[in-house]
């Protein structure tokens, strides 16, 4: 069997902000599909690939607590949000040539399994990419923790986060012009500078576990590809 060439199981965690594009809400066709194409080529070369999948181009918990509603109920509906974003990119993976799954931490089970552990490295060992949808299953935590979680669960070599950005910066590229990208951070240092990678939760996880994360620019074609790679793209966060 030929080696595969950098990691072989890789969690990708995806914003629901990535799918909706240049949109100001919901999902983009040309987005999903494009997500959906290059992680096909991904598994295709013999890659593991799993994706948690976040809600907040439909709905956000955080924003509607901050208006007055409970929490956790509104965390639950960000969490189902986050289940229809999973079977759009399962309907644009299965179109681009994918075998899925989607498995969500609440029990649906009419249109996703429930989330088993082995039955995810399974599927994966199987080349399904596997999506995780519901986040936790629990409110106040975020995707970014369950990416982090999952990961860990099922023995993934690396956290990817695609952004629209080529990495993480000081501040916002998006602002300032003398905005300064790190090619490589600890986790400590993300965690002392307070930088917008992941939630802390997320990075004291990786931490304790020494997994890497790599945060890169999803909206360049065959960033995902080169990312999976070991390429240098982006920044790789790791002790």
């Amino acid at each position: 069997m030929s080696q595969v060439k950098g990691f072989k199981r890789v969690l990708l965690k995806l914003s629901g902000e990535a799918l909706m594009g240049r949109e100001g809400y919901g999902i983009d066709p040309l987005v999903a599909n494009s997500l959906a194409r290059q992680i096909t080529e991904v598994a295709r070369d013999g890659h593991e690939i799993c994706i948690v999948v976040g809600g907040g181009n439909i709905f956000r918990g955080l924003a509607a607590s901050a208006e007055g509603m409970d929490r956790a109920t509104g965390d639950y509906m960000g969490m189902l949000a986050t289940v229809m974003n999973g079977l759009a990119l399962q309907d644009a993976l299965e179109r681009s040539g994918s075998f899925t799954r989607v498995m969500s931490a609440i029990n649906m089970q009419q249109v996703a399994e429930p989330y088993i552990r082995r039955r995810a490295i399974r599927h994966m060992e199987k080349g399904r990419v596997v999506i995780f949808a519901a986040g936790t299953g629990n409110p106040f935590f975020t995707t970014d923790t369950t990416a982090a979680l999952r990961a860990l669960e099922i023995d993934a070599d690396c956290v990817m986060k695609a952004t629209r950005v080529d990495g993480v910066y000081d501040k916002d590229p998006q602002k300032f012009d003398d905005a300064h990208k790190f090619d490589h951070l600890t986790y400590l240092e993300v965690l002392s500078k307070g930088l917008k990678v992941m939630d802390s939760t997320a990075i004291s996880l990786c931490m304790d576990n020494e997994l890497p994360i790599v945060v890169f620019n999803m909206e360049v074609e065959g960033n995902i590809a080169r990312a999976v790679a070991g390429e240098a793209v982006g920044t790789r966060v790791e002790a």
